[in-house]
């Protein structure tokens, strides 16, 4: 039977595990649950959402709208005075403005774009330039960075304020802690924090972010949702095994989910009790064979195909996912490996993702799949 979101809400705070992470298609309310659960742990008619910054805060979050929080001042007459310009709110109030975190910001958004690419914050943190540095005594100031930077910057932003809160309610006495305006946060909830980064920079940010969870001491919980598989793979390897370091547990400590919307407009939560890195590519494998059969291909399919490759490949021992591809007429698979690249690459848009293909385009993954099948005997 399918639940509505704020019910599906309620049965993630119901749930007593420290972290649990939620796989979901685009499109099918990720988004939405998060906003869904802001509201469920604090009403929008609780008193305390009034107190300014975050005194008595019961939940922080990070999703789609987080990013609303920086919008750009083009300079429209002149083209050259480039700014992100942030709203004012609670959370860079508290880690820029209170906590003088700003050099940490930069640093990782350096660690996931590029150690040239500089921010400079203004000085009371209400706008953020760029520019390039080259290291030869030249740069390029006042820049505008892509869309899949400025993601990242934000991420840098967040991240930096949630290592902070984990930090301070590690300290076990609250009268020993360095501020008492985090007392009442019991959660953190972060939707797709992945969007436009390339896999190397997905997978540190992944393991980045599991050992943060687990440095976490206190009785702050963790709700974390994905649509990208590889994201979902890395979290799982780093949160389902116990670490010691941190006395964390991971049957005490971590559950998994698929989210999923169902043909009536309602939704389904499912726990994965017996999911594993692997077989969930082969999850995705009879995705994109049901997706086969009923016709209903998109976008996301070729995703889906990408990581089952990438990962069969590892575990048989290729070099490159390219070489589990059949040759054409020509001797190569070229025209597939262009192919598959430019229907996975990830859009920032869910629109994008979900739109249908050319009938070639149907035809050339249904063959592929065909051959895979058929050549590595996978069921």
């Amino acid at each position: 039977m399918g639940q509505s979101l704020t019910e599906i809400a309620q049965q993630l705070k119901d749930n007593n595990k420290k972290v649990q992470i939620i796989y979901g298609f685009n499109g099918n309310g990720k988004t939405r649950l998060s906003k869904e659960f802001r509201w469920l742990v604090e009403p929008k008619n609780d008193v305390v959402t009034d107190v300014p910054g975050l005194n008595n805060k019961k939940i922080i979050y990070y999703n789609a709208f987080t990013e609303d929080l920086f919008y750009w001042n083009n300079d429209l007459a002149n083209g050259v005075d480039l700014k992100l310009q942030i709203h004012p709110n609670s959370f860079t109030e508290w880690v820029l403005n209170e906590q003088g975190q700003d050099q940490n910001v930069i640093s990782h958004f350096q660690n996931y774009t590029d150690t040239k690419l500089t921010p400079k914050f203004n000085l009371d943190y209400s706008e953020v330039t760029f520019s390039y540095e080259r290291g030869n005594e030249e740069s390029s100031p006042n820049i505008k960075i892509s869309k899949g930077e400025e993601s990242s910057f934000v991420w840098s932003v967040f991240y930096s304020l949630l290592k902070q809160v984990i930090d301070v309610l590690n300290v076990v006495e609250p009268d020993e802690r360095e501020t008492d305006k985090l007392n009442e946060l019991e959660y953190v909830f972060i939707d797709d924090p992945v969007s436009s980064l390339d896999d190397n920079h997905l997978i540190g940010l992944a393991v980045n972010l599991a050992d943060l969870i687990k440095l976490s001491q206190s009785n702050l919980k963790f709700v974390l949702t994905t649509h990208n598989p590889l994201f979902y793979n890395v979290l799982y390897n780093e949160l389902s095994r116990d670490d010691k370091r941190y006395n964390y547990k991971a049957k005490r400590d971590f559950v998994k989910h698929q989210l999923k919307k169902l043909e009536d407009g309602l939704f389904s939560l499912e726990e994965q009790a017996n999911d594993s890195p692997f077989a969930y590519h082969l999850f995705l494998k009879q995705e994109i064979e049901k997706a086969i059969e009923s016709g209903q291909i998109r976008k996301y399919h070729f995703s889906f195909l990408r990581n089952v490759l990438e990962k069969t490949s590892t575990f048989l021992g290729y070099d490159n996912w390219v070489d589990l591809l059949p040759v054409t007429t020509e001797g190569n698979s070229d025209s597939y490996v262009k192919r598959i690249i430019n229907l996975s690459s990830h859009s920032k848009h869910s629109g994008d993702e979900i739109a249908e293909l050319s009938e070639d385009d149907k035809r050339v993954l249904g063959f592929l799949m065909r051959a895979f099948t058929s050549t590595y005997k996978f069921k």
